[in-house]
């Protein structure tokens, strides 16, 4: 199975760096503190903040489309909202560092569909350091760990582990579940081998943005139905969650850029052979009963995300089982927000967040 033309080939894992990392980009009054995600009824969809607005003003200046009107390498290399986020950087002259700082080294991982890209980022330090596994967004069909740059390093920085971001295997060109298995591949090396690159198998978290924050809380699923060393915590932002898009948050925000209902449909159509197979209990995590024994998770949502309804859905079901969880929904800001610390604060916020969560679990396994 090849990876597809935006993963970076196995064959030429030296690739550029292109950094989408970010800070704060104007004067703008202190934000309001996340608050505990809860279900909301329907209700017309809510404006964004002056510094997400600006980024979606960026993204319509590079003339993004909705990824429901394009053909799929059309939708691989046309702008993403990273690089609009970049843009409202490089206007504002906002410096990249410290997280540019953060060094880096390319890798491959083995699997059986074939070697996985991956990018290892290490904090400054003497380690062993714990360990962060992640998984970057794209509906499992655009994007790659190029367009995904910005959380890693913020992550490395923030809770001082090593970063390990690991590729996967696109549809159309591999279906599901190609993807999950990738995924798993990509955890069971990270603990035979982390130590290798001075980490700390005793403590390694998963994490993901969107489709890989599905992938995130599979392994974490997986390590516990395997019965073999278990994450010590999930960071799970904006996750796909389940397979309904009748939920108030679809209602809402069906229109919403950067992604809306029809471009979740289109998404739906690439990855699945039939839309039947979104029942399978990999992709409706709301309606799995066997969540007990998870490890602690962080589940940030955005107001402004047709997938804000199943992340908190979600985080309430591992509640419900046991599980410790620390929900929190950012309000005036839409999916893919959180790698935009740079230039919304919302975001610096929810970044901060998940890393004291990170740096605490990590602390609890010393």
């Amino acid at each position: 199975m090849p990876i597809s033309r935006t993963s970076i080939g196995a064959a030429s894992l030296a690739v550029l760096l292109l950094s989408s990392s970010a800070s704060v980009w104007a004067q703008q009054p202190a934000p309001a503190p996340a608050q505990p995600a809860q279900q909301t009824q329907p209700t017309e969809q809510a404006k964004p903040d002056a510094q997400m607005q600006a980024v979606l003003d960026a993204l319509k200046g590079l003339d993004a489309k909705p990824f429901s009107g394009l053909t799929v390498p059309q939708a691989r290399t046309q702008a993403s909202a990273a690089d609009a986020a970049r843009t409202v950087q490089r206007d504002k002259k906002i410096s990249p560092m410290p997280e540019a700082g953060v060094a880096t080294k390319d890798i491959a991982i083995p699997s059986a569909g074939g070697a996985l890209p991956a990018r290892v980022y290490v904090p400054e330090g003497k380690g062993p350091f714990p360990v962060v596994l992640y998984f970057h967004g794209g509906g499992w069909v655009v994007a790659d760990i190029n367009t995904y740059d910005a959380t890693p390093r913020a992550l490395a920085l923030g809770s001082k582990a090593i970063v390990v971001s690991a590729d996967y295997h696109h549809a159309p060109e591999s279906k599901f579940p190609a993807q999950h298995d990738d995924a798993w591949a990509a955890y069971t090396w990270t603990v035979e081998n982390i130590h290798t690159l001075n980490g700390d198998a005793k403590r390694i978290a998963v994490a993901g943005e969107s489709a890989g924050a599905n992938l995130a809380a599979n392994v974490a699923l997986m390590a516990k139905e395997k019965k073999t060393t278990m994450p010590v915590h999930q960071l799970l932002v904006y996750p796909i969650a389940g397979n309904d898009m009748n939920t108030p948050s679809y209602q809402e925000n069906a229109n919403a850029a950067p992604l809306g209902k029809a471009d979740m449909e289109w998404f739906v159509s690439h990855v699945f052979a039939s839309k039947d197979e979104t029942a399978d209990p990999r992709i409706n995590l709301v309606g799995r009963n066997d969540l007990e024994g998870l490890p602690s998770a962080t589940v940030i949502t955005a107001q402004i995300d047709p997938l804000r309804s199943e992340g908190q859905a979600y985080a309430d079901k591992l509640k419900a089982a046991g599980v410790m969880v620390n929900a929190l929904n950012y309000e005036g800001v839409t999916h893919e927000f959180f790698g935009m610390a740079k230039v919304v604060n919302k975001a610096k916020d929810a970044v901060d967040a998940a890393n004291a969560d990170l740096t605490k679990a990590f602390s609890k396994t010393k």
